[in-house]
């Protein structure tokens, strides 16, 4: 059985565990600290410290750049799911550089205001730790006070793809691609705290976020 290891909130876990239940097929959780990923060096034999990563067999899936797509890619082959067709490689690769950098931007921050909700308090002063390294000291009260800026900025991020559903039930075609999965994490880390909403302008995307949370594989086969 795959594995994922994971933590729940990750938005790029989020969209590789998507795809698994995607695919129908059970598979297993590891839920592992945001903070320590002593279990993940120890998998992927000290190459990697990020989540998420899969375990299939004695197969270790991981990244090997910020811009690959190493373990959707595995999933996709593993699985026959017609995520990466070949006539669509360039256009999903502009199209996952934009999500993963625009809409994830704004969506991680406005999740992370809520943080002492769904982080578990001895790892509290890890977390803090963890995001004023990399963002700077008191980043998190910054976002607190930048909340409505920041939504206004996703709300604008999102138009695009709001716009391209306007005549079919994807983002690219009539089935869903790996650019929905991913747009689907970062929307779903966005979602993670339970005190958001998607844009209520953005109707169709709040349309297309209900099918892509029940869509399975089965029904394009």
């Amino acid at each position: 059985m795959i594995e994922l290891v994971q933590f729940p909130w990750s938005p790029f876990c989020i969209v590789q565990r998507r795809i698994l239940e995607y695919t129908g097929l059970k598979f297993k959780i590891v839920n592992v600290p945001n903070t320590v990923r002593s279990l993940v060096w120890k998998l992927t034999r000290g190459r990697y410290y990020a989540v998420p990563i899969i375990k299939d067999g004695r197969t270790v899936v991981f990244e090997t750049d910020e811009d690959s797509q190493v373990i959707a890619k595995y999933l996709d082959d593993t699985f026959h799911l017609g995520l990466f067709p070949r006539e669509l490689e360039g256009v999903q690769s502009i199209l996952w550089r934009g999500i993963e950098t625009e809409v994830e931007s704004h969506g991680f921050k406005l999740n992370d205001i809520y943080w002492q909700e769904f982080v578990p308090r001895p790892e509290w002063w890890a977390f803090v730790r963890h995001k004023e390294r990399k963002f700077g000291r008191h980043c998190l009260d910054q976002w607190r006070k930048q909340q409505a800026q920041l939504l206004q900025d996703l709300a604008r991020s999102l138009l695009p793809f709001e716009e391209m559903l306007l005549d079919h039930a994807f983002l690219l075609e009539g089935r869903p691609r790996f650019v929905d999965f991913d747009l689907y994490g970062m929307l779903g880390n966005f979602l993670y705290s339970g005190h958001y909403e998607l844009p209520a302008a953005h109707s169709r995307l709040k349309d297309w976020y209900r099918r892509m949370t029940r869509i399975r594989s089965d029904r394009f086969q």
